[in-house]
């Protein structure tokens, strides 16, 4: 049979009656099928899926089916049914076969986002929602405020407040001492705290004391604000908060946690302890300066007398050491800050006590009449004179504990962290070499200088000396005075003493590195074309040479009035009338008037940038205008000298000067020196300069210097008025200083001043050449007593000899003169600028017995300031406007 000829097959279901059952499902008004049933009409015939679904037994059944199914969606055709469409609305529509409404959706706690809403208002909160949070949130502030408010307790400042020696050794890892721990803290009652004291807080620190609740709202938000930006936690604004702050010894942390603490602890204390027990407890627990916690320990400390017995005017300088004594101690903390010298200090410290008097006045705690006795600072003794670290242990403490502050962010150290002790503390200093220093200033002091005999010139003279390995900037060795705990600086970090001739090997350099400046070309173009020098080089030796600048026109200052460089003792070098001698020979003979010509030729910033290369601070550099400049108008420490003649020593290699090695706590090692090595001069440069320097102490003026066996480079120093006199030199093994001056520094004295050595000593005019060389020659024999002999390279030949014209005759020998120069140039006058201080929360004093606090000078790291108190120079312009002399304070050195 053919295929379109065959037979249908029998519908599945079964035969002829399930057929008729299935056309009638498919008649029209038929309900739809229930949800799940499948969608189309030939589902009945060709599906297995369909055709093993049983249909629903009847209306409930389908009603049931629906409501199972989610109500609103379509219903598809039931099976045998033949697809007909579902009645309107489905499930949830008119008509007779309507299904039950689905229940609502369960309502969210919190309605974000909201329901029901499109766009941007689906994420605006409601006003239900803001307020709802607003008030949880205040809930949960009154929650913790008060759980933290009965976790504290009252402080007690005896218990909390204490504090661990720090252990200090030598450069072998011996002990040199124990100390820093103390804790100077003597408790009195109210009744023993003058009223004064009292009312001079409360007029500067917190007018509203006796009325507010001991918290300041904004000061604790500004304090929030600033941790917050990652910044350090503020001082207490209230006295309260001080109080408690102080108290809080144990735990210093810059954290919001321990702010919060501090709060809830200012907040207890308000609530419970008395005003007059609030500030007996911040008088008794504050920190004035100079170790000194406590107004008693002040007043001793200051005074040298009992709280009980301060006046209203020492009552307001107290109150001002509050604000951090780094600042306002009339002794100066130049170790923390070359800005807060015993001048500025005095200043400063004068301005806040009469300021908080007139405060009392306004407030109503003093009287006018009262008030106007107190018109000057107090007299204050020396910050050293309680002091327990005598002889040269003393300056050796300070020079580290300054080192350790000044490069806190190197070291980790701060001050306060200093103060709380446990710090083990290895140093660079030389057992040996610090013992031999001492012995050496002390035999030629004693052998020499008499003041019960020659009060006049022998009175106040004193030393300061220092010794820097030049391989490292290690600080081997100091010889800061007489007594740490009699003198009042550190003479090898802060002298003032000008330098002198000192300063001649860094002109040399600057010659040799940059060269001299061609007068035919225009400035900016000689700035770039230069001839480097050779030592060969020629320059006049004259006497009252009249100096010109690189064009070769005579300078003039501001005045209009020439200068004209005296050599020291009047002579001239050379024959005339050239008088020209080379620069080796010059440096020899320390003639002024050729180094000054060559500094003007190759640019006093070339000059102050070499000095600076070396390792001289730019804040010790002074008159940098003037010609004088290049023969030691300028300040810088003993320490600093050492340091950049050892640049010299190490080929060129500068390293700053150091005084700490490694600092380790209970828990290891906490900070170790790393040394930074810079190239400041090539090789040829620096051997060069030594090479000079050499024949200054085989055949010049510093013969006195001459060791046994070694070779030695160095160079002598005397300054315009006979005030200050050095010797610098070094072998390749160590860079030594010393400097010799007379200054009346008793505490007493604010206006402390170098005087003249005419006489001092018995000779006639005291010259680098005498009791400083003979000084460096007694030490350094007995430093290097036993270290193997090294030489100096052989220099290599460098740049070109100008101004190269015969040289008639040898130079002569000058001769020395006790007459001063008697018509000295222009004094430029200066004013000091002392820069404002931001108070912060290591504004403590730091001196180290004096209680200063970053080895570093304007963060250095020679272990403190080279800054100095500048004394007031009393030559002034007698030349009439010759500026014949070396140049009154700018004149430098006169050999």
């Amino acid at each position: 049979m053919s295929e379109h000829r065959r037979k249908p097959p029998p519908p599945q279901g079964g035969g002829r009656a399930a057929a008729r059952r299935g056309q009638a499902g498919s008649s029209p008004g038929r309900r739809a099928a229930p949800r799940g049933a499948t969608g189309s009409p030939s589902d009945s015939y060709g599906s297995d899926s369909v055709s093993e679904e049983r249909p629903y037994g009847g209306r409930a059944e389908a009603r049931r089916a629906a409501q199972r199914g989610g109500g609103s969606r379509r219903r598809a055709a039931e099976p045998g049914r033949g697809g007909r469409r579902a009645s309107p609305g489905g499930p949830g529509g008119p008509g007779r076969g309507r299904g039950r409404m689905a229940p609502p959706a369960r309502k969210r706690f919190i309605d974000y986002p909201r329901a029901g809403k499109d766009g941007v208002a689906r994420w605006v909160p409601s006003w239900r929602l803001i307020a709802g949070l607003f008030i949880g949130f205040l809930g949960s502030l009154v929650a913790v405020a008060g759980i933290g408010y009965a976790m504290v307790d009252i402080p007690v400042v005896a218990k909390t407040a204490t504090a661990q020696n720090n252990v200090y050794q030598w450069s072998n890892g011996d002990v040199m001492v124990s100390t820093g721990g103390e804790v100077n803290r003597q408790e009195v009652n109210l009744a023993r705290i003058p009223k004064a004291m009292q009312n001079a807080v409360i007029s500067q620190e917190n007018k509203t004391f006796r009325s507010d609740s001991g918290i300041d709202p904004k000061g604790i938000a500004r304090a929030v604000l600033n941790m917050a930006r990652g910044g350090e936690t503020q001082g207490g604004s209230t006295i309260t908060q001080q109080y408690v702050k102080n108290a809080m010894l144990d735990d210093q942390s810059q954290t919001l946690s321990r702010k919060f603490q501090e709060i809830f602890v200012s907040i207890k204390v308000g609530a419970k302890l008395s005003k007059d027990d609030i500030m007996a407890g911040y008088l008794n627990s504050a920190y004035y300066g100079r170790n000194a916690y406590g107004i008693q320990a002040a007043a001793r400390a200051y005074f040298d007398k009992d709280a009980e017995d301060l006046n209203e005017g020492e009552c307001a300088f107290l109150s001002a050491m509050l604000k951090g004594a780094t600042y306002f101690d009339p002794a100066g903390s130049r170790s923390i800050d070359p800005a807060a010298t015993p001048e500025a200090n005095s200043k400063r410290a004068l301005i806040q006590m009469q300021d908080t008097l007139d405060k009392m006045v306004e407030y109503g705690h003093l009287d006018a009449a009262t008030r106007a006795k107190f018109t000057k600072l107090p007299a204050v003794q020396n910050p050293r004179a309680n002091g327990a670290l005598s002889g040269q242990v003393g300056y050796l403490v300070d020079l580290a504990n300054a080192y350790l502050v000044n490069n806190s962010d190197k070291t980790g150290i701060t001050e306060r962290r200093l103060r709380e002790g446990g710090l083990t503390i290895k140093t660079t200093f030389d057992k040996k070499k610090v013992n031999e220093l001492e012995k050496a200033v002390t035999k030629v002091y004693k052998a020499n200088i008499k003041p019960k005999e020659r009060p006049e010139t022998d009175t106040h003279v004193q030393f300061g000396g220092a010794s820097v390995d030049p391989k490292t900037g290690a600080i081997k060795a100091i010889y800061g005075g007489a007594d740490a705990t009699k003198h009042f600086t550190n003479n090898a970090d802060v002298t003032g003493a000008q330098v002198g001739s000192t300063f001649k090997p860094f002109v040399l350099a600057a010659a040799m590195k940059w060269g001299v400046r061609d007068e035919n070309l225009g400035a900016e173009q000689a700035q770039d074309e230069r001839t480097k020098v050779s030592p060969k080089s020629l320059y006049s030796g004259k006497n009252k040479l009249k100096i010109k600048d690189y064009k070769g026109d005579v300078w003039q200052n501001e005045k209009g009035e020439e200068w004209n460089q005296v050599n020291d003792g009047d002579e001239s070098y050379g024959s005339p009338p050239n008088y020209q001698i080379d620069l080796r020979e010059a440096m020899r003979e320390s003639v002024n008037s050729a180094f000054v010509q060559l500094g003007m030729d190759v640019g006093l910033d070339k000059v102050k940038e070499a000095a600076e290369d070396a390792g001289i601070l730019e804040s010790s550099l002074t008159g940098t205008e003037y010609p004088s400049f290049s023969i030691g108008t300028s300040q810088p420490s003993a320490i600093r000298m050492a340091g950049a003649y050892a640049t010299f020593a190490s080929s060129g290699e500068q390293r700053d000067p150091f005084s700490v090695t490694e600092v380790k706590d209970k828990d290891g090692e906490v900070f170790t020196h790393e040394a930074v090595t810079t190239q400041a001069f090539n090789q040829a440069v620096a051997d060069n300069v030594t090479d000079v320097l050499k024949t200054v102490v085989e055949d010049g003026t510093g013969t006195n210097a001459q060791l046994t066996g070694r070779p030695v480079a160095g160079k002598t120093g005397t300054t315009d008025g006979n005030r200050s006199a050095w010797f610098v030199g070094y072998t390749p093994q160590l860079s030594t200083s010393i400097a010799m001056f007379r200054m009346d520094d008793n505490e007493k004295n604010q206006n402390r001043e170098f005087l003249k050595m005419f006489g001092t000593g018995g000779q006639k005019k005291i010259h680098g050449a005498s009791f400083p060389s003979e000084i460096w020659h007694d030490y350094m024999e007995q430093a290097l007593k036993g270290q193997e002999v090294e030489t100096f390279p052989t220099p290599k030949p460098i740049g070109e000899v100008i101004n190269d014209v015969p040289i008639p005759t040898p130079t002569p020998t000058p001769t020395e003169t006790v007459e001063e120069s008697p018509t000295p140039s222009p004094t430029p006058s200066e004013t000091e600028v002392s820069p404002t201080p931001t108070p912060t929360e290591t504004c403590s004093e730091f001196d180290w017995q004096c209680d200063n606090s970053n080895g570093g000078q304007n963060g250095g790291t020679d272990g403190g300031t080279t800054s100095s108190p500048t004394p007031t120079e009393t030559e002034t312009d007698n030349s009439g406007g010759n500026a014949n002399g070396n140049g009154g304070i700018f004149g430098g050195s006169s050999g």
